[in-house]
């Protein structure tokens, strides 16, 4: 009797010495399906809040869904079968235009890290008429950004050049190699990997278009009937964007696993240049945004009309700045 008293004293003190238990212990999580339109840094604090846990923390059972570009991604979003994802702002304008309920919440980064990678052959930009060049898909951020940058070079982007759908930035690579394009647009890493491999830097688009980039859009019918879910997943996913500037061994470790790259030197290359460039607040740019509208006005003419703001919603960052979230995340 004494023992049983005795046990009993040791496990009640124990529990004591226990972290009391969180939201996420308490509370089932929430289901929520996370579309990735690339493998890619662009991408890559998706999966950092993966790695991390971070979703949840805050009390999400995330689904990281990769697919191929924006132009498909913006479908599984409209569909439903995909509740949020990095929808590149053209995408969003066009397809709003035509119907959709799209909202851009955040733009992480101000500006693109991208280029065009061409055979060392190619010297100028005239050369590339009738030239092969490798995007992920139409309608995604690289088809924008080639198709913008051409024409602003003279270029007609419908006559002059072929755009070749190949997918993410090591397909695009595999395809310079074997002959199959004469170019490719990627960001870095890739474009890294492109210059060892002894082709040319055409351009880099940071330099020719003023572009914000790295959306996280979901539909306004998804803000409407689960505002709470898509609170936690931006909460979420700005505590990556912090984990990822404050700690570089982790930041470099998410990008070897996730980007299979075993390159140090691009590792750190890539982790430099996006860690920079990630921002804590990321507000929707909507000056920025009117940047997409001569594309978009391409095929929609009536783009003149609206007012970027009619395709942003920047409610969200606007509570986790005004709660002192953000500010949070930063102190030491």
């Amino acid at each position: 009797m004494i023992l049983r008293r005795v046990v009993s004293l040791c496990v009640l003190s124990f529990s004591f010495l226990l972290p009391p238990p969180t939201l996420s212990q308490t509370k089932p999580l929430k289901k929520i399906r996370v579309g990735v339109p690339s493998v890619s840094m662009g991408n890559i604090i998706i999966f950092v809040t993966r790695e991390a846990r971070l979703f949840e923390k805050h009390g999400l059972d995330a689904e990281v869904i990769t697919m191929n570009g924006s132009g498909i991604a913006s479908k599984a979003l409209i569909s439903g079968n995909i509740d949020i994802s990095p929808i590149a702002t053209p995408t969003v304008i066009n397809a709003n235009l035509a119907g959709a309920d799209m909202a851009i919440l955040a733009h992480t980064m101000p500006g693109v890290i991208h280029a065009l990678m061409v055979k060392p052959e190619i010297k100028r930009v005239e050369e590339l008429k009738g030239k092969k060049l490798a995007v992920s898909s139409l309608g995604s951020l690289t088809d924008f950004l080639v198709r913008y940058i051409a024409k602003k070079k003279g270029l007609n982007p419908d006559r002059d050049v072929t755009l070749i759908q190949t997918g993410g930035d090591a397909e695009r690579i595999v395809a310079l190699k074997s002959g199959v394009v004469d170019g490719a647009a990627m960001s870095h890493p890739g474009y890294g990997r492109a210059q060892r491999l002894g082709f040319s830097m055409l351009w880099d688009s940071a330099k020719e278009v003023d572009y914000p980039w790295m959306e996280i859009t979901t539909r306004r019918a998804t803000v409407q009937r689960e505002r709470e879910k898509v609170t936690s997943y931006m909460r979420a996913h700005l505590e990556g964007i912090a984990l990822f500037k404050k700690d570089r061994e982790f930041g470099k470790k998410v990008i070897k696993k996730v980007l299979r790259l075993d390159d140090e030197e691009l590792v750190g290359e890539s982790y430099e240049i996006f860690s920079r460039a990630f921002l804590p607040a990321p507000y929707p740019n909507i000056k920025g945004m009117k940047t997409s509208y001569e594309y978009v006005a391409l095929t929609r003419p009536e783009v003149w009309k609206h007012k970027p703001e009619e395709f942003a919603d920047a409610s969200f960052v606007e509570e986790l700045e005004k709660t002192g979230f953000i500010k949070k995340l930063y102190e030491k």
